[in-house]
């Protein structure tokens, strides 16, 4: 057996069966770690470290001869209490990086959402046709992700026909959920169509519940009761009500609830990233919206203010959900709302009665408790 003894200001190796002749050795006290390598021709190398002080007991007989049928041997051995010694732990600086990444993924997507749906409402008084300007927003979300691929700013997805049937009822979802959203914000203030938006936790469950047979404790349940309440109070207070677009947030709402339950079952069983999966949804959204655009509206001049911003942080709220889970994707989603409400009512000067507020607040914190509900 061969051991070393390493400290940080000196190395010191002892072999047993090697002793330096006429030499004497004063008692040593050595706060190191030791490391020992036993070789043995049955079994493979192993490794043993120590971070206690380690105590070298004299070789009293040094320098006289040795006694026939005697043999001389120093002993180390532990103390009883370890040094502290600080060893860098990587998992605690690898969950400490995760939180600081998914908490820039929630700002930036806030950021862009907040400044989307400003410019989009801008665009949609200027220009009034919320179908031309949904096709936009998704052309020019492609043309973005084409021209990346093509300059290898990021790599490429591998996918096969299985994944784009797979996609398929993703992408319908997202059209139809898009398109209605926009036309709501066409027809009304874009605070009111959040609001009516804040409830897609209902529709959620309600989803879950008749079509995918999930069942829920009772405080799921009772948790809707203020989304309702509140959204229906924000409806019959509204001022500047309008039947089309409190519907247009109502679909949008049925139609992203299938839209997020499509998409995470088929982020899972796919290797394509979060980023490149909306890529390619929104491409195939765009195949799918633009021959109802035209039909529906003509060929109109085309609106591109927003239509980046939208792109941009639909992108990043995926790259966000690849890194989270349903339940704290949808909480983010709530906070997102509530920063929208504000910061256009900021902007566009929306005339807000207390009862209309109160409203909200309800919807928004039945919101939260539904998502405390389900963990």
């Amino acid at each position: 057996m061969i051991c070393s003894l390493k400290s940080s200001s000196s190395a010191f190796a002892a072999t047993t069966d090697l002793l330096p002749p006429k030499s004497r050795m004063t008692p040593t006290l050595c706060f190191a770690t030791l490391r020992c390598n036993s070789f043995s021709p049955k079994t493979p190398s192993s490794s043993l470290s120590s971070i206690k002080p380690l105590y070298l007991t004299p070789l009293e007989s040094f320098g006289s001869e040795k006694p026939r049928g005697m043999s001389l041997k120093a002993k180390a051995y532990e103390a009883d209490r370890s040094e502290s010694v600080a060893f860098p732990d990587h998992e605690s600086r690898a969950a400490a990086a995760q939180k600081l990444k998914i908490g820039i993924y929630f700002a930036t997507w806030w950021a862009l959402n907040v400044v989307f749906n400003i410019y989009n409402k801008k665009v949609l008084n200027a220009f009034p046709y919320p179908w031309l300007t949904s096709t936009l927003s998704l052309a020019a979300g492609s043309l973005i992700m084409l021209l990346s691929w093509a300059a290898r700013v990021t790599a490429a997805p591998k996918t096969d026909l299985e994944f784009w049937k797979a996609l398929a009822p993703v992408a319908v979802a997202h059209t139809i959920g898009h398109v209605a959203a926009t036309v709501s914000m066409s027809k009304v203030a874009v605070s009111f169509t959040h609001i009516i938006k804040s409830g897609e936790p209902a529709f959620s469950v309600l989803v879950s519940r008749f079509v995918l047979g999930e069942r829920f404790p009772l405080p799921v349940y009772l948790s809707l009761v203020p989304i309702i309440g509140g959204c229906a109070l924000a409806a019959l207070t509204e001022l500047n009500f309008d039947m089309t677009g409190f519907m247009g947030a109502m679909i949008s709402n049925l139609a992203f609830v299938f839209r997020n339950i499509f998409s995470k079952r088929g982020m899972k069983v796919t290797s394509v990233s979060g980023m490149n999966y909306y890529a390619c949804l929104s491409m195939l959204s765009l195949l799918i919206l633009l021959p109802f655009a035209i039909g529906v509206e003509g060929p109109q001049l085309w609106a591109a203010a927003q239509s980046v911003f939208y792109h941009l942080y639909n992108q990043v709220s995926y790259m966000s959900l690849d890194e989270i889970s349903p339940l704290t994707f949808s909480i983010g989603n709530t906070m997102k709302r509530i920063s929208v409400i504000v910061s256009s009512i900021i902007v566009f000067h929306t005339p807000v009665q207390p009862i209309n507020a109160l409203g909200a607040a309800i919807a928004i914190l039945g919101t939260f408790l539904y998502s405390q509900a389900k963990q």
